[in-house]
């Protein structure tokens, strides 16, 4: 890809599973991999996942199941956006860099859709990634076709809500990637019936999930939980 003139400068790119590329792209506010799917032509869809997660574990639903995977694929060009660090293979952010704050972030999806030449496009964002995108939608209203939001973060934190993300930081801070903080992880990722319960084994997604949170790293994720505690809460009529 060609750069569009600004600071993004693609820096590697290389084969990943299931016909995807994935592009390290520098922007303004540091590095950022995008995993792109399907023919360059068609419309596009970016996609922001969760806390502690990327494309191949928040969208394997997508990507796993030949039926939707053909369906959107036949329609659209998917650009999957992972948060800083949270890519396949990450390795850990220098101590001493920034964190982002969410309106970075969502500058930084510009810079992805300069870096592509894309205009106006489709958005798939879950929980903080769709805060991120939400804001991008609001800052940059003429290049968003439609939103598509699962368990958006748009009201103020209750104090439960605000005292489990400051426990989850802590621990990740003090302990890394330990069984109490995957449990806090897999409470907001599942509903109770998939976590069954002490009478019940853990499912295979659960356990793979587990395992997945095993090879994260730690202080990335705890950077972005630094960053998605500054959201502010959007009013309830949203300029989109």
């Amino acid at each position: 890809m060609g750069d569009s003139g600004g600071s993004v400068v693609s820096i590697d790119v290389e084969r990943i599973s299931f016909g995807g590329k994935e592009h390290h792209i520098e922007t303004k506010h540091g590095p950022v991999s995008v995993a792109v799917y399907g023919d360059h032509d068609k419309h596009a869809l970016i996609t922001y996942p969760d806390v502690a997660l990327n494309h191949m574990s928040c969208f394997q639903g997508l990507l796993f199941c030949p039926e939707a995977a053909s369906l959107l694929l036949h329609n659209f060009c998917i650009y999957h956006i992972s948060p800083p660090g949270h890519e396949l293979g990450a390795t850990p952010i220098l101590p001493n860099s920034p964190v982002a704050s969410v309106d970075e972030l969502a500058d930084q999806v510009a810079e992805v859709l300069d870096f592509f030449g894309l205009g106006s496009v489709m958005c798939l964002g879950v929980s903080a990634g769709a805060y991120i995108l939400t804001l991008f939608a609001t800052k940059y209203r003429e290049r968003v076709l439609g939103l598509i939001l699962v368990s958006p973060l748009c009201r103020t934190p209750s104090w439960t809500e605000w005292f489990y993300n400051k426990v989850m930081s802590n621990l990740l801070y003090y302990y890394g990637m330990c069984d109490m903080v995957k449990d806090c992880l897999l409470q907001r990722y599942f509903g109770k019936r998939v976590r069954g319960g002490s009478a019940v084994p853990e499912s295979d997604i659960m356990q793979a999930c587990r395992s997945f949170l095993d090879q994260r790293q730690s202080m990335n994720i705890w950077r972005f939980i630094q960053t998605i505690n500054q959201y502010v809460p959007f009013s309830r009529s949203i300029p989109v």
